[in-house]
This record gives C-alpha cells, structure tokens and sequence, in this order.
C-alpha cells in the first residue's frame, strides 16, 4: 500500500464489511478491492475494479455493500492513482444509475418517479408484511425460508431492485460536491466522466447547472464540452432553449448534434415553446450525425449514437417535416452498435428482411446498402448472444447466423 494514499481509505476497516452483502453474499472481500485500487500494482488494480464491478454492481444489481463503497471510491476518483481515478468515476456512474438507465433514456433520468416508485418498498413498509406471512405459514421449510428473508429485511435491506439501488443512487448524490473539484481537472476523460455523471443528477442541478453551462462554452476539449451541453440541455427547464440554440451553429458536429438532442429534450417540456424553426434545424443535425456519424462518441447511449438518435426522434414533440424524421430514422436503422436487450437489432432485421428469403441464400452483392450495413455491424458485434437472439430471424431470411459465418459472408464482399 502506497503511503500517500492511506489518508483515502480512513474508516475503511471500520465498516462491518462481512455484515454487508453483494452479488455473492458476504461484502467481507470488499475493503480489501478498494485497498489494491490504490496501490502500485496495475494488473492487481484492474483485477480489482473487475471484482468490484462484477459484485457491488452486478448485472446493474446495487446491494448493501453499494452505497457504503461509494464515499472510498469518491475520494480514489479525486485524490487517488491516476490509474485509478477514471475506472473509479465508471464505478461511480455505474453505482448511481445502471447501463439501462444509459441506455433507455434521452430525456433525462425521473427521480422523482424512481422515488415514488421505490416508497412502498423500504423495510420499514416490508417487514410487517414479512411477519404476517411468518405467521400464517405452517410448512417448516417454508417458514425457515421465510424467516431468512424476514431477518433480511429488518437488518435493513429489500428485495426491491428500485429501493437497493435509489441507496447506491443517493450515495453518489452525496459525493457529488467533493467530485465537482473534476470539473478544473487537468485530465479532460477525468472532466468529461464528471460532467456525464452530473446529467443524471436533477436534484443537484442548482448547483451543476451553471457549472456546465461554462464548461460547454469554454471547454477546449470538444468531447467534454459536448457532454456538458447536453448534460445541461437535459437538466434545465424549457427556457433554456434560447441558451442552447446558438450551438446549432457550432463548428463541431459534435457539439450541433448534443445541441440537437438537448433541444428535442427541452422542446418535450412544453413551455415556454421552442420555436419550430430551431427544432427543424435540430432534425436536420440529427439527420446529418446518422448518415456520417462521428469518430468521437459521448458517453450517452455508451457512444452508440444511432441509437440514441432513434430514441431522441421518438421523443420528439409533432412540428418538424415528418418526412426528414423518416430519413433519419432510417439511417439509424441499419447501425447496431450495442443493444442491451436484442430489441433493436430483432427490429432492424424484421423491417430490413420483412419476408424469408427463397432459398438459396441471398448474394451479399444482391442486397441492399442498409441490409449490408446491418449484417456488417452484426458481423463485428463484440457480443455473440446478440446474434444468438437474432438467430431463428436470421436463419428464416437464408441469411447466416452466427458469428462465424456471418463474418464469412461479409468478409468474403470485403476482400472482393
């Protein structure tokens, strides 16, 4: 253990860690993870962050063991290793809202939904529930089973996955004046992982709301200053518009297109209006972003950006040309960059294929530009079970359908 770095892990052993649970029962194994992030051995520390990841966070699961890490790995991502600060603030983002959440949502995260949601399902309201079925029940396994979960629930904890994770959620909340100090931090990943953190925080937004606003405006580095524009486009009220607007104008594409997005965001609140000739103009950036997608990606959608197009357009509010909508949902269309439940892709290959195939096989050269984008993306998809899901669609349309031979018949028109 480096020295220096002691002064992070203060009250680390005061935790009643073996008390504690995560995705393979006892969180005993933790404060020994969050020790070797500070230390000097690097395959030890990504050993670490993998564990942490696969248990305190599984499967976008939050436990007990969740909210209690976030303070230790708060102060890693400001004053730790600088090997260790930006696997930390992935840590962080993760703990406060899963890749679903990521993922699904364009328009900004509901707390106050999430919150409502989560109420009922506290101990407190569970554990009489609990009692009542222990009393009733007369099967001996049945009330041991019973009785577990009962001393479960009044020791603290909830089977609800909204309640477990609103803990971690409120954890993070909590850290987040000290996390702030990464908005000036020299490495711009280290500015862009906090700014991305903040858009999911409406409750903080007096607070972060001006601070990305600057940032936006004068951030040198333009992956950085996109997040920051669109983390405010998706934290502020409708008359922000008038803010975000100007940036339809910029020079990066980048920062036209979170502009875009923001304002369809901003447009779905309803009052004051955005004017619809600037909500046009967002479509057309949109439009624009699909067909010539960027080399630089935003953490939102995790840098799948036709994807969160798509979800973008579906939240649009009726006024711009129907048509260049259309156009631009059809060039989100073939792009399967990650998909976290299948449905896009299945959705793709349906409206692409929309009949079997005769057989033979069709010829790669016989089909059209999106149905070879679509194959192609599959082809190179970094996840096997994604095609798997697809498999039966696939194989009804005379199409290959698995990895392997979809990147034979793809690859075989590569080289040709």
């Amino acid at each position: 253990m480096i020295n220096e770095y002691e002064k992070l892990l203060v009250g680390l052993d005061d935790v009643d860690w073996a008390g504690l649970s995560h995705a393979y029962r006892s969180a005993e194994d933790v404060p020994g993870h969050i020790r070797t992030l500070c230390g000097s051995d690097d395959e030890a520390r990504e050993q670490a962050f993998r564990s942490l990841f696969s248990s305190i966070f599984h499967q976008g699961s939050r436990y007990s063991a969740s909210p209690v890490a976030v303070p230790f790995l708060a102060r890693i991502a400001v004053a730790g290793p600088a090997a260790a600060r930006e696997d930390a603030m992935w840590l962080l983002t993760r703990l406060a809202i899963d890749w679903h959440d990521e993922y699904d949502v364009t328009t900004g995260i509901n707390v106050t939904g999430w919150r409502a949601a989560a109420a009922d399902f506290g101990p407190e309201q569970l554990l009489p529930w609990y009692d009542e079925q222990l009393a009733a029940a007369t099967d001996p396994d049945k009330r041991a089973d019973l009785q577990e979960t009962r001393d479960w629930v009044a020791a603290g904890n909830s089977p609800d996955s909204r309640w477990s994770a609103l803990r971690s959620y409120d954890a993070v909340l909590a850290e987040l004046p000290g996390l702030l100090v990464l908005l000036d931090d020299a490495d711009a990943r280290l500015r862009t992982r906090i700014t991305y953190l903040l858009a999911w925080f409406p409750e903080f937004a007096a607070t972060s709301l001006p601070r990305l606003t600057t940032l936006a405006a004068h951030e040198k580095d333009p992956v950085t200053a996109a997040t920051a524009l669109l983390a405010a486009g998706l934290l502020g009220p409708a008359s922000m518009a008038r803010d975000i607007t100007p940036y339809l104008e910029a020079e990066d594409p980048l920062m036209r297109w979170a502009a875009a997005t923001a304002l369809i965001r901003l447009a779905g609140l309803g009052e004051p209006p955005v004017d619809p000739g600037p909500l046009g103009r967002a479509v057309a950036e949109l439009a624009a972003a699909a067909r010539h997608p960027f080399d630089r990606v935003t953490d939102y959608c995790e840098g799948d950006l036709h994807a969160h197009i798509e979800r973008t357009l579906h939240d649009l509010p009726p006024g711009p040309d129907p048509a260049a909508v259309r156009e631009t949902l059809d060039a989100c269309l073939p792009r399967i960059v990650w998909d976290h439940y299948g449905f896009r892709t299945r959705s793709a290959i349906e409206k692409l294929f929309p009949a079997p195939q005769p057989h033979p096989s069709p010829h790669y050269a016989d089909l059209t530009t999106a149905q070879q984008q679509l194959l192609s993306d599959l082809a190179d998809h970094r996840h096997d079970w994604l095609i798997r899901s697809s498999a039966d669609r696939l194989r009804d349309c005379g199409l290959p359908y698995t990895r392997e031979t979809l990147q034979d018949f793809v690859g075989a028109h590569r080289t040709a």
